[in-house]
């Protein structure tokens, strides 16, 4: 008997996200297991507030029963994958390979061939998985990140 979650049984839609999604967002956030322990630091004050849902294409993976799966936030210039989250108890389902591939979509249809991600350390077997290809090294920034961090790069063919 595997310990590992099923694969998605239900509809997941991904939609945009809107200002009323911005609280569960940031719970989705800070309440993040691979933000524990010595990572917690760095989302302990982070807000996903409602102007930056607006200033970005930010998207949610939602469930049948309305419930926020996951989100990624799309920055257009300089093209960033700026923010990944899926819920703990919702990984390991496909939601996250589901959101990077809506992610490349949207950036192919903004005129966009490549997008980066500067990944936080657990991530990072997930980003190589999903096809970004490690580029370099994002250096400490302390006190908010005191770790060096992997840069990616999504290859978005047009």
């Amino acid at each position: 008997m595997s310990s590992r979650p099923s694969p998605i049984s239900r509809p997941i839609t991904i939609r945009r996200a809107v200002a009323g999604d911005a609280r569960r967002l940031t719970r989705l956030v800070r309440g993040s297991g691979a933000y524990a322990g010595r990572y917690a630091a760095a989302v302990a004050g982070y807000r996903v507030g409602p102007d930056y849902i607006e200033a970005h294409r930010a998207f949610v993976a939602v469930g049948a029963d309305e419930r926020v799966l996951g989100f990624y936030s799309l920055v257009l210039a300089p093209p960033e994958l700026d923010l990944l989250f899926v819920a703990d108890d919702a990984q390991g389902r496909g939601i996250g390979r589901l959101l990077v591939t809506h992610m490349q979509s949207e950036a192919r249809a903004a005129g966009l061939d490549r997008v980066k991600v500067v990944s936080h350390l657990p991530a990072e077997d997930f980003y190589h998985r999903a096809g970004a290809v490690r580029i370099g090294t994002a250096l400490a920034n302390p006190p908010a990140v005191p770790w060096d961090r992997s840069v990616f790069e999504f290859r978005i063919p047009l």
